[in-house]
């Protein structure tokens, strides 16, 4: 139904379809990856009582960046895509939409997320300079490094710094627990996506951790999602948080167990799913945070 209604923004404009798909609006589970670690944030950052405000700034700056992550991915890799079989009909790759276009519909969307965060103070103001220099080069990462992944995860991870700020304006040492603690769990799910096109990126030369990790992958990615849930167990000790926190993590270990389990075939269907599955474990994580503070 969602994408069905997006389809339908082709009677407005007979292109809108094209830049939905290049802005990725049609396929959530970015934005859904991205969300829920930052409104743990959020939530932690205010002592569990956000305003509406950051609420809203955080969420919808959130789809616009992420929207325009994908526009300057997709600018990036517009030579690259037409030979990767999940991605060869990209708009770019196959020509529906100009390099040019791309790259208007990137600085639009960076446009309307900088005036959200006008909307905060100026701390979280200069904070934003970094979230804007990791969407533009993390594209070009896999060209040079087999850890573009790391990027991926400092550039998703990076509204969580950015939360404590526009909370109060400062930045304890114990959110960068939460920041290194989504940066390995970013470049866990994303290395399942990755290993997606493992065959296709070797063929044309492109890094990523999947190719760097080899056999060990699956171990990999467990042990970084393992030391991810570390890492929150340590910030909710320094955050105060009890049980409905720990159930929530507890309940993200489990999604990482059957992750591991569930793609023990390596064909690229499992991969994929189990890249999709990680929403749950995020969702989980902050459902736990949200009830840790509403019944404390």
């Amino acid at each position: 139904m969602y994408v069905q209604l997006l389809k339908s923004l082709n009677r407005l404009h007979p292109r809108a379809w094209d830049f939905i798909q290049l802005s990725r609006m049609d396929r959530p589970i970015g934005i859904y990856l991205l969300l829920w670690p930052t409104l743990s944030a959020v939530w932690i950052a205010a002592g569990g009582s956000p305003t509406l405000a950051n609420v809203l700034i955080f969420g919808l700056g959130v789809v616009l960046m992420r929207a325009a992550g994908c526009a300057i991915n997709d600018f990036a890799d517009r030579k690259v895509d037409g030979h990767v079989k999940r991605t060869a009909d990209r708009p770019l790759a196959s020509g529906r939409i100009k390099p040019r276009e791309a790259l208007v519909l990137f600085a639009i969307l960076l446009g309307m997320s900088f005036l959200l965060v006008l909307c905060t103070n100026s701390r979280t103001v200069l904070l934003s300079f970094g979230a804007v220099a990791l969407a533009a080069c993390y594209p070009f990462m896999k060209r040079y490094t087999y850890y573009p992944q790391v990027v991926l995860g400092a550039a998703y991870s990076w509204g969580i710094p950015m939360a404590f700020t526009a909370a109060g304006g400062e930045l304890p040492a114990s959110a960068w627990l939460l920041y290194i603690a989504n940066l390995l769990w970013t470049v866990g799910y994303d290395t399942y996506y990755a290993m997606v096109d493992r065959d296709d990126d070797l063929k044309i030369g492109v890094k990523s951790t999947a190719i760097l990790f080899g056999e060990a992958d699956r171990v990999i990615i467990l042990s970084l999602q393992m030391l991810s849930l570390g890492c929150l167990l340590l910030a909710g000790s320094q955050f105060e948080l009890g049980g409905w926190f720990h159930l929530g993590l507890l309940a993200a270990a489990a999604c990482f167990a059957w992750e591991f389990w569930s793609t023990r075939g390596l064909d690229r269907e499992s991969c994929f799913k189990a890249f999709l599955h990680n929403h749950w474990a995020g969702l989980l994580i902050f459902a736990g945070v949200v009830l840790d503070y509403a019944f404390s």
